[in-house]
């Protein structure tokens, strides 16, 4: 009797993740519908596939074999599925981007929609998160990267924007904690950060260690989500650290400390070099160099976005809340 070939990726994300609930959670699926699939291609080859080391689950040697061939299977259709959308010669269908809060959710949308105003028919799907897409894998078309395009020999990646950081504090906290003369003054101050790429803090970095320089004495609010981060902020829980061009872009009642102080990050754009002979996929690739060089006052400096005239760039919840509060009063008072 055949193996059922859906079982492979199961294993495959099994092997990768080290346990049947995160495999699960990766494929949406639940940890015993996972350890059915596992126990099926068991019992098809007869022998097994994962052993438990250190409270992980382990490929056996045999396992290791599969998952070679498994790999190999994986990237030949992902070279099909890459091939296919190289034929496509209309400025017509799905492009696949990806970004992390803040360029993804406020500034992205506004650019592709400019974009598609003369391309109506190239339709828009974002993935928002704080991690690499896989590129070959089709997860994305084109993805927008901090620090480096990636290692892979098979991508084409361009750098579109050295963007500027500075520090950030609520008029609140200032007035509870005083302000930050210096950097070594930040040892008496409370935190607040943003926990990124790979578990990295949205903060100053040493480019050596890539280790944190210079933080608060303790961290008061730690989020992976940009969002809530930015809430924290303007509710005076510390300092902390974001974007210039977010900052003087949003409602957000902050004040920047140590404006002398600048932090930088490279951000590349990236999409896979088969993907590059697409049509649509080059057109909006071409289209987003061009447009980061458009907007790169903004990006760089907090300028007025081209993009976005006299529109605040990023609108966190208490200002929503705020809006929504002021919106009630108004027709409470007309009633």
């Amino acid at each position: 009797m055949n193996s059922n070939w859906s079982d492979y990726p199961v294993f495959l994300a099994v092997a990768e993740a080290g346990s049947l609930t995160a495999a699960g959670r990766k494929l949406g699926m639940s940890q015993p519908t996972v350890g059915r699939r596992i126990r099926s291609l068991e019992d098809h080859f007869g022998t097994p596939l994962l052993k438990r080391r250190d409270g992980q689950l382990i490929p056996t040697v045999f396992g290791q074999s599969m998952l070679d061939h498994i790999r190999r299977m994986r990237d030949e259709a992902a070279a099909i599925d890459r091939s296919s959308a190289t034929l496509e010669d209309s400025l017509s269908g799905v492009v696949r981007l990806s970004a992390t809060e803040g360029f993804g959710t406020a500034w992205l949308p506004g650019v592709m929609q400019r974009f598609r105003s003369e391309h109506p028919d190239i339709l828009v799907d974002i993935g928002i998160g704080f991690r690499d897409y896989n590129l070959a894998q089709r997860e994305a078309d084109i993805a927008l990267r901090w620090n480096s395009p990636g290692e892979q020999n098979s991508l084409i990646g361009r750098k579109v924007a050295d963007v500027k950081f500075g520090i950030f504090a609520s008029p609140d906290y200032l007035a509870r904690a005083g302000t930050p003369g210096s950097l070594s003054d930040l040892a008496g101050h409370d935190g607040v950060m943003a926990e990124i790429m790979d578990g990295k803090l949205l903060w100053m970095m040493d480019d050596d260690t890539d280790e944190p320089l210079h933080m608060p004495g303790r961290v008061t609010f730690k989020s992976n989500s940009i969002w809530a981060f930015y809430e924290a902020l303007e509710q005076g829980y510390g300092i902390g650290m974001l974007p210039i061009s977010g900052a003087s872009r949003t409602n957000l009642d902050l004040v920047r400390v140590l404006p002398e102080i600048e932090h930088e990050e490279p951000l590349f754009i990236v999409a896979h070099q088969d993907l590059k002979r697409s049509a649509r996929i080059r057109a909006v690739f071409d289209y987003l160099v061009e447009a980061f060089r458009q907007d790169a006052a903004f990006i760089n400096h907090g300028a007025e976005s081209v993009f976005m005239p006299g529109k605040s760039d990023l609108v966190p919840p208490s200002t929503l809340r705020r809006d929504a509060k002021a919106g009630m009063s108004r027709l409470a008072a007309a009633e």
